[in-house]
């Protein structure tokens, strides 16, 4: 007795399959491409996100953390000069250059970093 057979070819009529009656009357699969401008979203504009400018890390064990007083240098594992990190809540989305504006410090942007989705 032989474990093999052969199934049967079905096509979208043996199982009653209408591919145009799946996608719903409201679908826009095959409808025109609409252009999009900034002013379509207007809604979002005011939705809060935050923004943190990342100048460099540091890893140390708890013992010396506690040991740091006012006037200890916290070495960080970036040069002078080198871009920091732009996040946008939490995603990386830029690097930039540390500025001066008046009394405050600021970011010029440098390099604007894609997405992949």
């Amino acid at each position: 007795m032989s474990d093999e057979f052969t199934l049967p070819q079905l096509d979208d009529e043996d199982i009653g399959f209408d591919p145009q009656a799946a996608l719903p009357a409201d679908s826009t699969r095959d409808g025109p491409v609409i252009q999009r401008t900034a002013a379509d979203l207007e809604q979002i504009f005011d939705v809060p996100v935050a923004v943190s400018a990342v100048l460099g890390r540091a890893r140390m064990p708890v013992g010396d953390l506690l040991k740091i007083a006012p006037g200890a240098v916290l070495e960080l594992d970036r040069k002078v000069g080198e871009a920091v990190d732009i996040f946008v809540n939490n995603r990386l989305v830029a690097r930039g250059e540390v500025v001066l504006v008046e009394d405050r410090l600021g970011i010029t942007m440098t390099e604007i970093i894609k997405s992949d989705h």
